[in-house]
């Protein structure tokens, strides 16, 4: 299939970024440090680093080939896919995936509200100056952060409006690189905080007995799968915008590397801090909304820190909402012919409106914990089954040998079945354990 003129990244920096974009989220920042120091420090990268190895090699690079191979996204891929079969149905099926992420749009998009109310209340001063506990209280209730919501939802519509190159493309290489930075800001500031090393140690001080703990694995499959956002539809519609001579194992590598990085990063300029002050770490949205707040009112010059933490979230919870959207936006525009700008603004309205209903920390939670351990990771096995086993794993390579040096090995065949047991795995053991990413 052809894309539509102006459907293509322009670069390969700013593919990777969008992708990363993608990738780099609120697990990266509010789980993973809790995540690594709760398993074992140091032992449970070990883990993590072997799946999200597996995750990018077959899984990452399988979705970024299947939306390159068919020019679309995930409602298109799957009619793609068994209509070469002789077989219909496949666009029933691609409304799984896409409704898994449109379901992750509507209360991510609660979140990045919150986000943004706390960037201002940064500049204010707000967050600092009393409780933050009640601040957070008053912010996480029913109704109670719509024009921030309102504020983030447009402004996602306003950049994918802009089209790929000129909207998704350019704000990538701007927020990305920002984000990065202002967080290795942060991390080098509070390195220099007394107590500091106690942060280091829990982040990376090893206890290889957890190893032994099946567990670990669990959670360690569980975060590397959510954190580089297989699942089934968004990566697979940045695919879709890749020129035909990008290396697709490369950017798939590049884009797993850069979202390790910042979950590294964020855990280094978080629990140092937080030890500092000698505050326990706790896991969820109260590490970055309640715990972190106290640590900026203890620190000096910390309504400035404040200030780029919470706008260096923003951007990074603003770039996945991007592709979240974008995926929905491109379906929508596919099937009913709408314009670019009408599918975005409908799309737009469908993920604002039902979140307006779930701005509590209950409501969002309980509605995250649906999506996210029944609906979305389904959709990405139900990709995976067909790309790997009905589409098959040869006609993979070929789509990977594309701007390559060459095609990959036999093995890959291999891997790739095995990494669709291991994609069913996580969709099972999130049910069994109430989630796992």
């Amino acid at each position: 299939m052809n894309h539509q003129k102006g459907k293509t990244f322009t670069s390969s920096l700013g593919f990777v970024l969008a992708a990363v974009g993608s990738a780099v989220g609120m697990g990266n920042i509010w789980l993973f440090p809790y995540r690594v120091g709760q398993y074992g420090g140091g032992a449970f990268l070990i883990p993590y680093f072997l799946f999200v190895a597996l995750f990018s090699y077959v899984g990452l690079s399988g979705e970024f080939a299947l939306g390159r191979h068919t020019g679309t996204g995930p409602v298109g891929s799957l009619d793609h896919i068994l209509k070469e079969r002789g077989k219909k149905g496949g666009k029933l099926l691609g409304l799984i995936p896409l409704l898994g992420v449109l379901g992750i749009a509507i209360g991510y998009s609660v979140v990045v509200g919150w986000v943004l109310r706390y960037t201002a209340g940064a500049v204010t001063g707000s967050i600092l100056s009393g409780n933050s506990q009640a601040f957070f209280d008053s912010v996480a209730v029913p109704f109670g952060s719509i024009p921030w919501h309102v504020a983030a939802v447009a402004l996602t519509v306003v950049i994918l409006v802009l089209g790929v190159a000129s909207g998704i493309e350019k704000l990538s290489k701007f927020m990305m690189p920002a984000f990065f930075l202002l967080f290795l800001i942060i991390a080098i500031r509070v390195s220099f905080l007394p107590g500091a090393v106690e942060g280091y140690l829990y982040l990376l001080r090893p206890d290889w007995s957890y190893l032994l703990n099946p567990e670990t694995w669990v959670m360690a499959m569980g975060q590397a799968f959510f954190s580089l956002s297989i699942n089934g539809a968004g990566m697979l519609i940045y695919g879709s915008y890749m020129r035909k001579s990008e290396n697709i194992l490369r950017h798939a590598g590049a884009t797993a590397l850069l979202d390790t990085l910042a979950a590294l990063l964020a855990g280094f300029a978080i629990l140092p801090a937080v030890f500092a002050f000698g505050i326990d770490p706790t896991s969820g949205p109260s590490l970055m909304f309640v715990t972190l707040p106290q640590v900026f009112a203890q620190m000096p010059g910390g309504q400035l820190f404040a200030f780029l933490f919470f706008l260096s979230v923003f951007f990074a919870g603003i770039t996945s909402l991007m592709n979240m959207l974008e995926v929905c936006g491109e379906a929508l525009s596919s099937t009913a012919k709408l314009s670019r700008t009408h599918s975005t603004l409908v799309v737009g309205a469908v993920a604002l409106l039902p979140g307006l209903f779930l701005e509590s920390l209950s409501g969002m939670g309980s509605w995250m914990d649906l999506i996210t351990i029944y609906v979305s990771p389904f959709g990405a096995l139900l990709v995976a089954l067909l790309l790997y086993f009905v589409l098959g794993p040869g006609r993979v390579r070929e789509e990977l040998a594309l701007g390559a040096p060459r095609k990959p090995g036999i093995c890959f065949d291999f891997i790739a079945r095995g990494y669709v047991l291991v994609a069913a795995a996580v969709w099972v053991l999130g049910i069994y354990y109430g989630g796992i990413g």
